[in-house]
């Protein structure tokens, strides 16, 4: 089963966030593009051709947000849209944070993009 297939779980705190040589290691299951920003949140930045796609992706990313209830913070603008994904509950890391990294990079190649495009 792919990450993607995977639900994500609600986390009711209380368990520590998830260490970073085991988020390291599962940030290479992901498609090309994640990375460990500076506060230990996943991030990646998808290219779109213009601010209509991009506004597109940020409401399939959304739609997927609400049905997992898994709320990534999404930074639209022209031609291209950042997703920021970590556990607010426990300011860090869950294995649901990258199922829903997964379903990201879905819903991204869902709509015809090629998920290896260079990082914006």
């Amino acid at each position: 089963m792919s990450l993607a297939d995977k639900p994500c779980v609600p986390c009711r705190g209380g368990v520590p966030p998830m260490e970073r040589s085991r988020a390291e290691a599962m940030l290479a299951e992901l498609e090309p593009g994640w990375q460990l920003n500076a506060e230990g949140h996943l991030e990646r930045a998808y290219p779109f051709k213009n601010f209509v796609q991009s506004l597109e992706f940020a409401n399939k990313v959304g739609a997927i947000a609400e049905k997992e209830g898994h709320h990534p913070d999404l930074h639209v603008a022209w031609g291209k849209c950042k997703v920021e994904i970590w556990t607010h509950k426990i300011k860090g890391l869950t294995e649901s944070d990258f199922y829903m990294a997964a379903k990201v990079d879905r819903a991204f190649q869902s709509m015809g993009q090629a998920s290896a495009q260079a990082p914006v």
